[in-house]
């Protein structure tokens, strides 16, 4: 057990460590969006460069932000019955849902798209449009970096579910609901 704390303290405090270092894309989101309202609309003058870095920042806050969302229970779930479980209930919940769902999908996802990020790096992919951003491929990046740092959220939600079904979940910390 004292493994399973520990790696929940360590994966917990990463996560933490990410998700506050990711927020501050919001603020860039937000920015670069008002330039480009601002030189579209006020100034008639449009960037293609401009375009793709909202997206590219809004897919880096996506991929990178999704541990944090699942460590605070900000992430999309069902909850018309999971609400009303006991804490027991809730942690089987997501034991069966962290290991049948979770766990396999970002395995998939973090394995299958490193081909398509290395071939990325290799051909040293940039956007196709005139005028677009190049280094594509660091964009790319984040899919696996995302789901690897998913990945270990959700195996530190199941360890954390997992204490809380022995009884120890004083010492889980567990967040409610």
């Amino acid at each position: 057990m004292r493994f399973l704390k520990a790696y929940i303290r360590s994966i917990d405090a990463l996560t933490e460590q990410t998700g506050r270092a990711v927020s501050w894309l919001v603020l860039l989101l937000v920015l670069v969006v008002v330039f480009d309202v601002f030189t579209r609309y006020v100034l008639s003058a449009s960037s293609v460069a401009v375009q793709e870095l909202e997206w590219h920042v809004f897919a880096l806050l996506f991929l990178l932000a999704g541990a944090y969302a699942l460590k605070h229970h900000k992430h999309v779930r069902v909850d018309v019955f999971y609400l009303r479980f006991s804490r027991k209930q809730k942690a089987m919940v997501d034991v069966a849902g962290g290991l049948l769902f979770l766990l396999p999908f970002s395995v998939i996802v973090a394995v299958s798209s490193w081909d398509f990020v290395s071939t990325s790096f290799l051909i040293g992919e940039s956007s196709p449009d005139p005028g677009g951003l190049p280094y594509r491929y660091i964009l790319k990046a984040a899919i696996p970096v995302g789901f690897v740092l998913f990945l270990l959220q959700g195996t530190a939600e199941i360890f954390r579910s997992v204490l809380v079904l022995s009884g120890r979940e004083d010492t889980a910390k567990r967040r409610e609901d």
